[in-house]
């Protein structure tokens, strides 16, 4: 046999094994497709103009990404020749480039592709630019880690993505997705001007303090509906997934940097909140300051913490924040269930959920200021106005109560900004 027939056999073999892996893809999604609630939809839902060519949706491991997905192509892709989902840590990309893929999907009539977990595909970002540029005729969207900055790819996509970002569930999508009550999300001025009258409206459906409660031990991520036996276990496989594969997926970072990045994360879950000595805390993890803070910087894209800044500095890699919280309740207990008192509860609450929609900054009189306009003290039922009096647009966030009166507001009512 010649060397030229023997080298067309091997490509005709090799391209009918592809196709059969491709294949493969397709009944994969349908058939997890077939599985899919439409009962219950995020609050990005009606918030995303899908008709964008290239859509990326970043967001925490855990958060219901991948299930959004799939609850848009079921409810709005009839033509499933058309369209294709597909997570980028299938073995299939470990013999197959993505643009060799998506110009097969292009070629059998695909016009929308949707590509999960793009971070763990090396050069993602190169060759989705290639793929939009080449073929005009394909939607895309992508989604990925928290942490992913997409203006640092190699690739510059800043010009042609446009870029959603998911949270954990609010305390309003808990009580929707857990016991089915629909509630209207508040803005923060709603809930500033007519607290009393919303609280009235809450109160009559629910009891706001005992699911609030429940909410702050295992209600931030939508993974609770597999049951709470294991929730903590699962939560703390999703952070060491963070730390081991996607932070690495990222940007280059070998063990030793995973392991202080770690022990730093496991030293804070043990004093937050806390205001940072950054020489003190960097000599107890060993690394040098500047490590320190980019390490910072990294759990906080990654969502595991919260950083708070004063507004004079603002938010830099370089600037020592004033305050250091978990990024959610949830991880106080799955971490630090020791030292997850009532006040850091509440506070941690109400930094997460208020950071989605506003610009949050530590405040020297009260705890924090939002968007440089209302000043918050967040404390017990029977917290005092010492500390914010005679300051314009200052109010208390007040834990274990039902009913807002004059500037106290019940603390979980700002579980219903989204």
């Amino acid at each position: 046999m010649h060397f030229a027939e023997c080298n067309r056999q091997k490509i005709t073999i090799f391209a009918e094994y592809s196709r059969q892996k491709m294949k493969n893809l397709i009944q994969q999604f349908q058939t997890r497709l077939k599985i899919i609630d439409l009962s219950f939809k995020r609050y990005l839902w009606k918030q995303i103009n899908w008709n964008n060519r290239l859509i990326a949706i970043i967001g925490a491991r855990g958060v219901g990404k991948t299930t959004f997905l799939l609850q848009h192509i079921k409810e709005h892709h009839t033509n499933l020749n058309e369209v294709l989902y597909v997570s980028l840590d299938n073995l299939y990309f470990g013999k197959n480039t993505l643009l060799d893929f998506a110009g097969e999907f292009v070629k059998f009539g695909g016009k929308y592709l949707f590509l999960d977990e793009v971070h763990k595909y090396p050069n993602w970002s190169v060759e989705i630019k290639n793929i939009y540029d080449i073929y005009p005729e394909l939607n895309i969207v992508i989604t990925g880690s928290s942490a992913l900055d997409i203006h640092k790819g190699k690739s510059d996509l800043s010009r042609r993505v446009i870029i959603y970002k998911m949270n954990g569930l609010s305390f309003r999508e808990f009580i929707l997705l857990k016991y089915n009550i629909g509630f209207n999300s508040y803005s923060i001025t709603d809930i500033t001007e007519n607290a009393i009258e919303i609280a009235q409206i809450i109160n009559k459906k629910i009891k706001p303090v005992k699911l609030f409660n429940e909410y702050l031990q295992t209600g931030y991520y939508p993974f609770f509906t597999e049951g709470n036996d294991f929730y903590y276990q699962h939560l703390e496989q999703s952070i060491n997934e963070i730390l081991e594969t996607d932070l690495p997926a990222l940007e280059p970072i070998g063990f030793s940097a995973v392991h202080n990045i770690k022990k730093l994360l496991m030293t804070i879950a043990e004093l937050v909140p806390f205001k940072p000595n950054v020489l003190r805390l960097s000599k107890q993890i060993g690394i040098d300051r500047d490590t320190l803070l980019k390490y910072l910087s990294r759990l906080q894209s990654a969502e595991l913490l919260f950083l708070l800044y004063t507004d004079t500095y603002g938010i830099s890699k370089m600037n020592k924040p004033e305050k250091i919280y978990l990024n959610n309740s949830n991880l106080l207990f799955a971490l630090s269930a020791s030292n997850a008192n009532t006040g850091t509860i509440r506070e941690t609450f109400f930094c997460n959920q208020l950071s989605v929609k506003h610009k949050i900054n530590y405040h020297s009189k009260g705890d924090f200021i939002i968007d440089n306009n209302f000043i918050f003290e967040v404390g017990g039922r029977n917290k005092t106005q010492k500390q914010i009096a005679g300051i314009k647009n200052a109010f208390i966030a007040a834990g274990n109560i039902e009913y807002a009166y004059k500037n106290t507001i019940p603390a979980w009512m700002f579980g219903f900004l989204y």
